[in-house]
């Protein structure tokens, strides 16, 4: 949409608005057609050594689900309340909207994705590791972010498009590169993790010198 949009200047928004919308629902598609790939007619290409530990119960279905529920609905009321918090916190510190949005709130967010990943690397357990941290990224651009496409549409102020302005589209395509490098080589060693975290901030010290307002849209 951030390239298409430049195409007719005179209907830019409007057009950003319908491709977004389009796009939305083929990601939607997409993530659901990658979920039954995975979960049901491929699933023993993503099947994992099992390193789970001898004599270990595992738990009924009805409390695993009641007890995902649960989290997921306090998972929601912190996040709603942070979220508040580090609005007026960001304006006092003079933080960019964008190195909010980019770093602070998603590192918050995903900080227990991210504790689960460091136990699994550390156990030895690269490929659940990774799989956390791809999948965590991919349920985003596949499915949360077309998601809340389509529903700005029934109760936001005005509709949500995909247009994101050039840095982060850059930045994006560097993430996805990069992983797309990382995660074919089959190995690991501490010195990659290493160049990924200098990555990382990089991104984080460009947001950070973005000033307020001065990008597009996100």
């Amino acid at each position: 949409p951030a390239a298409v949009s430049e195409l007719n200047l005179a209907r830019g928004e409007a057009m950003a608005q319908s491709f977004s919308a389009a796009l939305a629902i083929l990601l939607i598609v997409a993530y659901g057609l990658s979920l039954l790939f995975s979960l049901k007619t491929h699933k023993e290409l993503f099947a994992s050594e099992d390193h789970s530990e001898a004599g270990e119960a595992k738990w009924p279905i009805n409390l695993a689900i009641g007890t995902l529920f649960v989290v997921t609905v306090l998972v929601a009321l912190v996040s709603e309340i942070f979220v508040e918090s580090v609005q007026h916190a960001a304006a006092t510190l003079g933080m960019s909207p964008a190195f909010v949005g980019f770093i602070i709130v998603a590192l918050v967010g995903a900080a227990a994705e991210m504790a689960v990943a460091f136990s699994a690397a550390r156990k030895n357990r690269l490929d659940m590791s990774i799989s956390i941290a791809l999948g965590s990224a991919s349920q985003i651009a596949l499915f949360v972010a077309p998601v809340l496409v389509l529903l700005s549409y029934i109760v936001g102020p005005k509709p949500m498009d995909l247009q994101f302005w050039p840095g982060a589209v850059t930045m994006v395509l560097i993430a996805t590169v990069t992983s797309t490098f990382v995660t074919n080589s089959g190995r690991s060693a501490w010195f990659l993790g290493a160049l990924l975290l200098f990555i990382y901030a990089i991104f984080a010290m460009t947001l950070y010198m973005v000033p307020p307002g001065s990008h597009g849209p996100a």
